[in-house]
């Protein structure tokens, strides 16, 4: 498939060349023709799979067959993002494929000073990019109104909801016209990212892309069942070993990960905690320790860990099992980096039997020996040989390739570790359609709605293309 069997006008074609993009993504070739035919899109995708330039690419499209005046300080599109590390990145991706075309982009983030910011929103812009937070701030001060956002599109909402931006994010929305064109995206899809997708989307076109598979032959995978009382001591233990030189240690909850991170301090285990309430400013400190040693262990919660990019990370240590198996596979990816081999050790109490077998489930691969797994017998509601629960620290082994090393396993009473045996294996140039005379939807699932979806006030009919 190529970009211009998506639909996509010349220049944009032009820029995507440019940029030496050659063929689209499958959550572009999903989601941009959607998108052009007016649809509201939820897609679920991780970083790393396009998403960007799935939702830019249409966006641009829209706006140049527009050809709207643009007022000052009312843009006509918004981006909003968790971050201003992600927000810089999107604008950049806004400039990369509107290379061709005459498209006022800005963004507006926290830590710098607004004049900048405020002066080219009095200039008016077709595109800003933003931070929840950042713009709040210049709505309040009347520096920028959203009366006329008729595009919207909201990047890794749930990273938006895990760092407390909800309530903005609501209050953003509310302010936008109501018969806008919205694109939703999300890694994960919680309870409370379907509630807020519900509130903000109409009639979407569901797009799921699973996540590229992690290269898991390089990485040696184990399980330790324990007992939760007993997780930090084992913890501890395994920090003895000095071949854990830089570890990533997940949790399942922000209270967890400060208080982890500080019980390791107080042992003499340099740590820090990174989480959604750390301001911008707490996360880089702790994300610049850790790469230059100062911080010998990183606590994380999954969504604040999802911006990490860190080389040299020897052990991943899955304190909690995550709450969705997808997790699992974007945890382990922080180690075997740049070619690299790595570890990944997790620990499994008598309640995440459950979490471990739908982890399993998603690799398609044991990771436990069948002949040590507590877990009850499929028959009795799990996936392996009957025995007893919460035998301490005791690692199974689920293996590399092979490799019958330990992964980074403590001394004491860490227990024997045991071999895991390899398991069975638009047409191009035409003006996008709008929601007024949009044609239904074809293949997509549609997302599911709200309770109170009808409540909402009906959109105003969008002006034919």
């Amino acid at each position: 498939m190529s970009f211009k069997s998506l639909g996509l006008i010349e220049d944009l074609l032009r820029a995507l060349a440019a940029a030496d993009h050659k063929n689209p993504t499958p959550i572009q070739a999903q989601a941009v023709p959607v998108v052009l035919e007016g649809h509201d899109v939820l897609g679920i995708a991780q970083t790393g799979t396009g998403k960007t330039a799935a939702f830019t690419l249409p966006l641009l499209q829209h706006l140049v067959a527009d050809k709207a005046k643009v007022h000052p300080k009312r843009p006509r599109a918004l981006i909003l993002a968790p971050t201003r590390e992600l927000a810089l990145q999107i604008d950049q991706s806004v400039r990369t494929y509107s290379k061709f075309l005459n498209i006022r982009h800005s963004v507006v983030i926290g830590g710098v000073s607004q004049h900048g910011q405020a002066k080219a929103l009095s200039r008016g812009v077709d595109i800003l990019t933003a931070c929840p937070g950042r713009l709040m701030d210049l709505m309040n001060q009347r520096l920028v109104a959203l009366d006329d956002v008729e595009y919207l599109v909201l990047d890794e909402a749930d990273r938006m909801l895990d760092m407390g931006f909800v309530r903005d994010v609501r209050k953003i929305v509310a302010a936008t016209r109501s018969d806008r064109l919205t694109q939703f995206f999300s890694a994960t899809m919680t309870k409370e990212v379907e509630t807020l997708a519900a509130e903000m989307l109409h009639e979407p076109r569901r797009i799921e892309v699973t996540p590229a598979s992690v290269p898991v032959e390089r990485i040696e995978q184990s399980v330790v069942f324990v007992e939760g009382s007993k997780k930090r001591g084992l913890l501890n233990e395994m920090l003895n070993d000095n071949a854990m030189s830089r570890v990533i240690v997940f949790t399942r909850t922000k209270h967890g990960a400060n208080k982890l991170a500080q019980q390791l301090d107080r042992d003499g285990i340099p740590a820090d905690a990174l989480h959604g309430n750390k301001s911008q400013s707490q996360r880089e400190r702790a994300l610049a320790r850790f790469r230059r040693g100062q911080a010998r262990v990183l606590v994380a919660t999954d969504i604040a860990a999802r911006g990490i990019d860190v080389d040299g990370v020897s052990h991943v240590i899955n304190y909690d099992l995550p709450m969705e198996p997808e997790a699992y596979v974007h945890r382990i990816g922080r180690t075997a980096r740049a070619g690299n081999d790595g570890r990944a050790i997790s620990f499994c109490g008598p309640d995440e039997f459950g979490k471990l077998t739908d982890i399993e489930k998603l690799l398609k691969r044991a990771l436990v020996d069948p002949a040590n797994d507590p877990r009850p017998a499929r028959g009795q509601g799990g996936g392996a040989k009957p025995g007893k629960s919460g035998r301490g620290n005791r690692r199974r082994r689920g293996g590399k390739g092979g490799d019958a090393n330990a992964a980074g396993g403590g001394n004491g009473n860490s227990g024997n570790m045991q071999k895991q045996a390899r398991p069975q294996n638009a047409k191009p140039g035409q003006k996008p359609v709008r929601k007024a005379d949009r044609p239904n939807a074809g293949h997509q699932q549609n997302a599911p709605k709200a309770e109170n979806a009808g409540d909402r006030p009906r959109r105003r009919p969008r002006h034919a293309a």
